[in-house]
């Protein structure tokens, strides 16, 4: 058996959950199956027995058209390309809406299944339309189309599988529920200080710890805006960089200042993405690692954080229900949201009050600290294989070409 994984993200081009899960699963697969991958990039690799091309983006074609909508139709001239070669692989697996028009051609073209894993829904991010304009209804048609066309569907979550049947018509026995995973052998607690020394984070004192993207979904003003009520003896680190928008930016970036205004010096901003190496040193020395997201499928933040023995305070939505065990690796902050306007919190003043008390619960007890840390860690190790993803994975693929 052979699979095509169609991904924007792969290797070293990632800046999300998604990319993460094609690079784990694709070399998980590897032992199991012959594994091609086509992904935006420059790419021209085998590695671990996966075969990786990577295929221009962002040529410059729609130079003459409004920012806001070249970003689409980059993305389709992009999956235009990936499929320049012939396609030998028995079916083919799509991730993101980046990728669903290489599936949905692939499928049309040589006639062979296509299985599309739901990372998120773009009815659930209509903040998207900022960063997109009319590129977001031509994101939430090719989703439509892929998952209608799609004989699987996957979901990182139980939560995720909900989502997918409040928002479209689709037979729920097409719908398998596969988690995300997570690397115990590269994602583990290191001594390793280098990374918080470059960027003047002290290792003796509590850390309370944000790593991802500047965007709406991740929820982090929540957080900069909790960072009054947190403990002033705690260092609120925030690893967050790539905004989706200039104007989530100046959010940002006035959120800190106001913070910073009021007095408050223990608020480490540092604005880029941080390597594998360096997240894992930040997470490994974290006292709590805290996930505000206001609309999260799965979470897999919070499953590194775990993973490095690192106790969790995130909020009580989608997958991260199903990742964080309230009272046990961590605390679940219940977000009520909006429902005329979706995932944007009722009360935000709250939520960051809520999201500081819990966070202050484990900063106030070491031992209790440890104890979720420590629950934490044999949870990620015990649930969320990505050896054992990967095989149910291949039973889906083996039950298709049945």
């Amino acid at each position: 058996m052979k699979v095509l994984l169609f991904t924007r993200e792969y290797p070293p081009y990632v800046y999300g959950g998604a990319g993460v899960h094609v690079e784990y699963l694709s070399a998980e697969l590897a032992k199991l199956m012959d594994v091609e991958v086509r992904c935006f990039g420059d790419q021209d690799i085998t590695s671990d027995g996966v075969r990786v091309k990577g295929y221009p983006f962002g040529k410059g074609s729609f130079a003459q058209v409004d920012a806001k909508l070249s970003g689409a139709l980059d993305t389709f001239e992009a999956n235009l390309a990936t499929l320049g070669a012939r396609v030998d692989a028995d079916l083919v697996h799509v991730h993101t809406w980046y990728a669903h028009l290489s599936g949905i051609l692939a499928k049309l073209l040589y006639g062979i299944p296509l299985v599309h894993t739901v990372h998120s829904l773009e009815p659930l991010r209509p903040w998207k339309r900022e960063q997109l304009g009319g590129g977001y209804d031509t994101s939430s048609w090719i989703e439509r189309t892929s998952l209608g066309m799609a004989d699987a569907v996957i979901a990182v979550s139980q939560g995720t599988k909900q989502d997918i049947l409040d928002h479209f018509d689709i037979d729920p026995a097409k719908i398998s529920v596969i988690y995300n995973g997570i690397n115990v052998d590269q994602y583990r607690r290191t001594t390793e200080r280098s990374a918080l020394e470059k960027y003047g984070v002290d290792p003796s004192k509590p850390i309370v710890l944000f790593v991802g993207r500047i965007t709406r979904q991740k929820g982090i003003v929540h957080l900069v805006n909790a960072v009054k009520h947190i403990n002033r003896d705690a260092q609120v680190v925030l690893c967050a960089g790539a905004p989706d928008t200039k104007e989530i930016l100046a959010e940002m970036e006035t959120a800190v200042a106001r913070v910073r205004q009021e007095g408050l010096t223990n608020l480490i901003w540092i604005q880029e993405m941080l390597t594998k190496e360096q997240a894992i040193q930040m997470y490994s020395h974290a006292t709590v690692f805290c996930c505000p997201s206001i609309y999260e499928p799965f979470g897999i933040i919070n499953l590194e954080a775990m993973a490095c023995h690192t106790a969790v305070v995130a909020s009580a939505v989608g997958g991260i229900k199903e990742v964080v065990i309230d009272g046990v690796t961590g605390y679940q902050v219940p977000l009520e949201q909006l429902k005329v306007a979706p995932f944007e919190p009722v009360n935000p003043e709250t939520f960051s009050r809520d999201l500081a008390s819990a966070i202050n619960k484990v900063l106030d007890d070491p031992e209790l600290a440890e104890a979720m840390a420590t629950a934490g860690q044999k949870r990620a190790h015990e649930v969320f294989s990505w050896t054992s993803i990967a095989q149910q994975t291949r039973k889906l693929y083996e039950s298709l070409l049945k």
